[in-house]
């Protein structure tokens, strides 16, 4: 063969197959992937350990948390901020956790807002924060000995319906309503976090031999419909309450829900799932699909705590169901890693499991992530199943996309005004944006200007916080990380996860800038 033909042909090759290796890399690799985990506080679950640890060491068990779930290159915690009609921040509303200082009502001491704290270490970790309550549970049980005289069960028992040993906010009462959408906007208001998040507690799951006992509420207020629309609705008006809440007063702020992750059975429903589970419409008064058809979520996060080979309720099957069900919204997966050897389906002691359900999920391409309950059970356990994800599906960085209804184009681009190097870091200075709010910046590296590819996920080398707008961003990136790149990009990341445009920097040159509104004629 003519040694021409040798090069075109290579060249051909190389067009096609480099592309496709490359394609499948990057969807084996998503660059935009959710990656959440659940920080269980009630009843010490993940943290603090113990209701009595000091503050140094409740601060330093957080860290451990953020530290192990970054390695792992998670991007987002969902913390328990309100479990039981307490509170881990300051407020006249609810008590101080017992959870957090040993005692309900009792500040840490030595004083500390914990949720800024924690809004801050995770933020500086690149970290998305997802505060999540439970609104309607009141308590965990029936010992009012251990709650503050200012817990709502003494200031407002008429609010209270006692159920299955524990007592809970009526949902259908409006100052009920009033109360809990209060909560939510403070929290909204005065702390810099990136979501609301609820979880599958609306109307209590059914305790046998029990009566959940709205009937005073029913007759005031059921309008004629049956009990079943009614709690819905009562659920319903609520959820689009706190939507219009959150977003009149901070837009970028999502909205996000984890019900139980089944909606319907097939039996009761023809739109229902191949399940035979409890579900979210019939029995807990929730109706997740109406949500995300009036846009009132952001995300949906269904909790698939299932296996792959689950007979009543199949992982694989509610996954596709869910992909083909939802509209409007972004769609994360619930992974039970608390089941995780410790299970009555033994399809949990297989280490392949979790792996294999990650991998299915992405062969959706509406389904963009998950989240795992809870953080523990990758804390010190586990290891050979961390170590895969390491290797594995969560070899490389991934950022959260925006979701659909916060999807929008940045159009500004980074200005590099300077960079230097030395020893120990790679140091830049960009200028501040006149039209965007920046939450982070992003840098990526290759070998070569004319690699650079902000797609894949192998070029991400650090997400850095951008604390406030002083006209400038300074920020540095380690030394170890760059060294081995020739060239890399920078974009903005805005508050509502939106990515701009890179600037790209030719590393060998001295402030050699690249960027689209500057372009080189020599690149």
């Amino acid at each position: 063969m003519h040694k021409n033909q040798h090069l075109i042909f290579s060249i051909i090759y190389l067009l096609f197959f480099g592309w496709n290796v490359n394609s499948q890399e990057k969807t084996k690799h998503p660059k935009n992937e959710f990656r959440g985990v659940w920080i269980a506080t009630v009843v010490n679950i993940d943290w603090p350990k113990t209701a009595i640890d000091g503050v140094e060491k409740e601060k330093a068990d957080y860290i451990e948390i953020l530290e192990a779930y970054k390695k792992l290159n998670y991007n987002a915690v969902i913390v328990q901020i309100r479990s039981v009609g307490d509170a881990f921040y300051p407020t006249e509303l609810a008590p101080w956790s017992r959870f957090l200082t040993g005692k309900e009502g009792q500040a840490p001491n030595p004083y500390y807002d914990a949720l800024a704290w924690m809004i801050e270490e995770a933020h500086e970790r690149g970290f998305e924060f997802h505060a999540w309550m439970n609104p309607y549970r009141a308590t965990f049980d029936l010992n009012k000995q251990q709650l503050s005289p200012n817990h709502d069960i003494f200031k407002h028992p008429e609010w209270m319906i006692e159920y299955g040993g524990k007592l809970y906010y009526d949902p259908a009462l409006p100052e009920v309503q009033s109360h809990l959408t209060k909560v939510v906007k403070e929290v909204v208001d005065k702390y810099d976090i990136d979501a609301i998040h609820f979880d599958d507690y609306f109307y209590p799951y059914a305790v046998p031999g029990k009566v959940f006992n709205d009937t005073a509420s029913y007759k005031k207020y059921g309008s004629g419909l049956s009990l079943a629309d009614w709690r819905r609705a009562n659920v319903s008006n609520f959820v689009h309450t706190i939507s219009t809440t959150i977003k009149a007063s901070k837009p970028w702020v999502q909205f996000g829900i984890s019900p139980f992750g089944v909606w319907r059975n097939k039996s009761v429903d023809p739109k229902g799932s191949e399940t035979q589970s409890t579900s979210n419409y019939d029995d807990l008064y929730a109706d997740p699909v109406l949500w995300m058809d009036q846009k009132w979520i952001d995300y949906i996060l269904p909790q698939l705590y299932w296996s792959m080979n689950n007979r009543i309720a199949n992982y694989s099957k509610l996954v596709k169901w869910w992909s083909e069900n939802s509209n409007n919204t972004a769609i994360y997966i619930g992974h039970a890693s608390y089941k995780i050897r410790g299970d009555s389906d033994k399809s949990w002691n297989f280490m392949s499991e979790i792996p294999n359900q990650i991998d299915y999920l992405r062969s959706f391409k509406n389904v963009s992530g998950s989240a795992y309950f809870s953080a523990k059970w990758f804390m010190d356990k586990n290891f050979d199943i961390v170590r895969h994800l390491e290797e594995n599906q969560y070899q490389y960085p991934a950022l959260p996309s925006a979701v659909p209804n916060l999807k929008r184009v940045i159009i500004d681009t980074p200005i590099v005004n300077e960079y230097g190097k030395d020893s120990l870091r790679y140091s830049f200075n960009v200028k501040y944006p006149y039209n965007t709010k920046v939450r982070y910046m992003v840098v990526y590296g290759a070998e070569h200007i004319s690699k650079i590819d902000i797609n894949d996920a192998r070029q991400i080398v650090d997400k850095v916080v951008v604390c406030q707008n002083t006209g400038t961003i300074s920020f540095s990136v380690p030394a170890e990380k760059m060294n081995q790149y020739k060239a890399c990009a920078v974009t903005f990341i805005d508050y509502f996860a939106n990515e701009s445009t890179p600037t790209i920097i030719d590393l060998k040159k001295t402030f050699k800038i690249y960027s689209p509104a500057q372009p080189d004629e020599n690149r």
